[in-house]
């Protein structure tokens, strides 16, 4: 199984806060620059922008991801689990505790997670080459396959809940006690500083504590009081990464995930269709023939070549509150008495579990109906719920909001051709309808989704509303009346329900086409309001549901209608088989990783000039602390004595010794530089190194950052010069092209704005230096200019997607007659190499595009063969 696009979009994100880490060496700093990049710069007293980073756990970089229900929080943690333990140092262990708030889910995960046919983990297995382990707490207490050796040598899981870490009764307490079994962890133990006060250092918590893991908390909003806090500090994490669909205020979000994504992925069964009825018996007779009506059509697209779907019944039963309430068990029976099998009907409850052991995926399985109370909370699914029929009191809200999730997982993870099946349904009989909605939006919010994404109709007369309400007893009082719905109940009269289901043939009832006829329109609104969405509106859209007020431009009505219709190439490259495409017949945007799947780093020369480095010698991002525990923060040398300690300690050892300590503090710097593998980084650090005297190499201990830049450097033009090879070659045999596929937003948000000057595309541009001041100033103004745009950066803006990474030129300038012309401003002091190398990259993009699109590399002076000085680049563009 591989990521969604919105899920690879998480990793993405969370990459992209590690590249601002390596760059600002301090979580905060990462977290505050990365955000005002995307929302602008944090305003308190305007609300602008996201607040800055809270520092909840302190030694541990803490973030959060929120996705919806049904999102795929947990493959999207499998993945990430990789992410993190790449950004960290190579000889760190491969820790993780993963939290869990409830028994169920924690059962469901440790399975997931250990499955060998499970997507989980296959996809674990693969990133970390078969070596994983998954543990739970027995496993763990015992030292079942669980030593220290072990432990270097895997990716160790451990899967405990949040009461074994509370520890507030006896039995959870066992992690804090002296365990025999775990005696051998406590002789690794560098020190005993990470040892708890008044524990052993044997018990599994110190364990756990030594091993210093990475911390994935599942359902995190759950884990926000002082004592949950506390549970996260005990287990002495380096990194903790929250999963929720609902982050809590304090929460440091660094990706989220809208609704409209996972409905565009076909995640979710969106809008949820609520339909409020006159009665109880309504709601019954309806949920029985809605059922029938949908497994009917389920049947019929089955049996012309579509998926087997068995649709299903929640029937949100009351709890034995009064003796005339109507209990679930009556409930089973009366549902027997209407005409349906026994074997069709399930309950689930607290204290009753008729689904242990019953797959409800299975064609076998006769299952139609389940009947729950609030048994049914996160962590279980069934893609086949789609009917939540609630049986509360009539005179009372209907309260779905624990047990709404269940029915919004979309079956297959795919659009089916019959609209119905693509969404889910309520079925209520409220007199507080009102209410009953806002417990729906309450719902919808606990899962992630919005008062967006449901469609509610009441048929319920008014006459009818006012009759219970004149029914509840004067002497109620108002708190008394809004009583829980399961401690008010009516029971239903078998007698008033008719329903005929033992047919083929779908029983024609009014109700069921008002349900469907809404279902159908709805579903197709809700499709066309995707497709409708560009980027700029998902933007929008997700820091809106974060509570990020953001400053936002639009275009400028004149020029408006001209910019919609403006749109740029990017270079595509074909490619077979592919079974879905991201454009027009058999091609995909092409991406330099592309152009370096040959590229072999250990056949490239390693002459580097290390001449005149003058640096201060800083720690690397990620600090060890303590007991091999690692903090990802930078701090400067202060002490000069402290800088020779670490030279004299690594140059004590064997040449070989050396070489390995110096490779691990070098690679770990240079960071991600995919495609290129780790390995291929390693071996070729180590020929640097193996090339150097001890002289040398106390010098590059010295200065290990200018060192390093230099390596990175070298490594960046060795694959710039092979991609920009393979790129020419596949230009000449047709392999890689241009087609349009790149539209200008229709709001921008630049972390900072420019003064304004005439015939801008939005009402405002972002920053610029002198130079792209002096130069648009001066063409601005010119009558073929119909508008500029300042390009913003960093995924923000159009950006040539060629052999060098993501070049974006400095403005997008539109004349009246369409032409289109990319100009990329340099200042005299600027590296040669690499403006000549977007020059060609630039040139080439116009070649192929047609004579509708240009591009210019402007110099203020000494401009390089093939751009132009400022002066000839304003005559040039004035005849356009």
């Amino acid at each position: 199984m591989e990521l969604k696009p919105y899920q690879k979009q998480v990793i993405d994100h969370l990459n992209g806060y590690f590249n601002y880490l390596q760059e600002d060496k301090h979580p905060a700093k990462a977290f505050n620059r990365y955000w005002e990049d995307k929302a602008g710069m944090y305003n308190p007293l305007s609300g602008d922008g996201m607040r800055p980073y809270k520092d909840n756990v302190p030694e541990a970089v803490h973030l959060s991801i929120k996705v919806p229900t049904a999102g795929g929080k947990t493959f999207i943690a499998c993945n990430a689990i990789k992410t993190i333990f790449d950004a960290m140092p190579h000889q760190k262990t491969k820790a993780v505790v993963w939290l869990v708030p409830w028994s169920n889910l924690l059962d469901q995960t440790v399975k997931n997670l250990s499955d060998p046919d499970h997507p989980y983990c296959q996809k674990l297995n693969s990133l970390f080459n078969n070596r994983l382990s998954v543990y739970e707490k027995k496993d763990l207490l015992q030292g079942a396959s669980f030593n220290p050796s072990i432990v270097q040598e895997q990716l160790s899981i451990m899967v405990l809940n949040f009461a074994s870490v509370r520890a507030k009764n006896k039995d959870d307490r066992k992690i804090f006690e002296q365990n025999g079994a775990l005696a051998v962890f406590s002789q690794t133990y560098k020190n005993k500083l990470h040892v708890l006060e008044n524990t052993d250092e044997t018990a599994l918590i110190n364990v756990i504590r030594s091993l210093n893991p990475i911390l994935v908390v599942d359902e995190s909003h759950n884990a926000e009081s002082d004592l949950s806090v506390e549970m996260l500090q005990n287990l002495n994490p380096s990194f903790i990464l929250d999963l929720t669909a609902t982050p809590k205020e304090n929460a440091n979000v660094i990706s989220l995930v809208s609704a409209m994504e996972l409905k565009k992925e076909n995640m979710v069964k969106l809008p949820v269709i609520v339909y409020n009825h006159e009665s109880i018996e309504g709601v019954i007779e309806s949920a029985i023939h809605l059922q029938h009506k949908l497994e009917t059509e389920a049947l019929e697209m089955q049996a012309n070549g579509g998926k087997y779907i068995r649709p299903i019944v929640l029937f949100q039963a009351q709890s034995k509150g009064k003796e005339e309430n109507m209990t679930f068990h009556k409930l089973k029976q009366q549902l027997i008495k209407i005409g349906i099998n026994e074997e069709k009907i399930k309950i689930k409850t607290a204290d009753i579990n008729e689904l242990k052991q019953v797959d409800l995926l299975s064609k076998d399985c006769p299952v139609r109906y389940i009947i729950t109370v609030n048994a049914l909370k996160e962590g279980w699914d069934c893609p086949f719920a789609y009917i939540l029929a609630s049986l509360a009191d009539r005179s009372s809200q209907t309260d779905v909001t624990q047990i709404l999730g269940r029915v919004l997982r979309q079956p297959y993870v795919m659009k089916h051709k019959n609209p119905m099946l693509n969404v889910s349904y309520v079925l209520t009989s409220s007199s507080k309808f009102h209410e009953t909605l806002n417990s729906i939006i309450k719902g919808l919010q606990d899962c992630g989704f919005s008062e967006n994404d449901y469609r509610g109709k009441d048929v319920m007369p008014e006459n009818i509303k006012e009759e219970i309400t004149q029914t509840i007893p004067e002497n109620k009082s108002q708190k008394e009346t809004k009583q829980p719905f399961n401690e008010i109940t009516e029971i239903f009269d078998p007698k008033k329900i008719s329903v005929d289901i033992n047919t083929k043939k779908t029983v024609s009832k009014p109700v069921i086409a008002d349900i469907e006829s809404i279902a159908i329109k709805q579903s197709q609104e809700m499709d066309q309001q995707i497709s409708n969405q560009d980027d700029t509106d998902y933007i929008i859209q997700n820091l809106s549901e974060l509570g990020i007020k953001a400053t936002y431009y639009k275009m400028r009505e004149s020029v408006e209608a001209q910019a919609k219709q403006i749109t740029l190439p990017k270079f595509i490259i074909k490619v077979k088989n592919l079974e879905k495409f991201d454009l027009e017949n058999d091609s995909v945007l092409l991406d330099r990783a592309n152009l370096l799947k040959g590229f072999k780093l250990s056949d490239k020369g390693h002459d580097i000039k290390f001449e005149s480095i003058v640096s201060e010698l800083y720690k690397i991002d990620t600090e060890e602390i303590r007991n091999g525990e690692y903090r990802m923060s930078s701090y400067k040398f202060e002490n000069p004595q402290l800088q020779e300690q670490v030279a004299e300690y690594i140059l004590a050892k064997p040449k070989e010794g050396q070489v390995k300590d110096i490779m691990h503090r070098v690679v770990k710097q240079i960071g991600d530089m995919y495609p290129i593998p780790d390995a291929d980084i390693k071996k070729y650090v180590g020929r640097i190194l193996e090339d150097m005297s001890t002289e040398q190499l106390r010098d590059f201990l010295q200065h290990q950052l200018s060192y390093t830049d230099l390596i990175k450097q070298k490594i960046k033009l060795l694959a710039d010069g092979h991609a920009e090879l393979i790129f020419n070659e596949w230009i000449d045999i047709g392999k890689i092209n241009t087609q349009t596929a790149w539209k200008l937003p229709a709001m921008i948000i630049p972390v900072k704005t420019s003064a304004n000057i005439s015939n801008s595309l939005y009402t405002h541009e972002g920053d610029m230096n002198g130079l792209e001041l002096q130069f648009i100033m001066e063409i601005a103004n010119y009558p073929n200019i119909a508008f500029w745009h300042r390009n913003l950066g960093k995924g923000k803006g159009f950006s040539l997607n060629g052999y060098k990474s993501e070049h974006y030129p400095d403005f997008i300038l539109v004349t009246k007659n369409n032409k289109v012309i990319l100009v990329e401003t340099k200042g005299g002091d600027r590296d040669n190499s690499d403006s000549e190398a977007k020059l060609r990259l630039g040139k080439k993009w116009a070649e192929l595009s047609g004579p509708d699109y240009k591009y210019l590399m402007v110099f203020d002076k000494n401009a390089i063969e093939g751009a132009y000085n400022l002066d000839k680049a304003k005559e040039l563009i004035k005849q356009m």
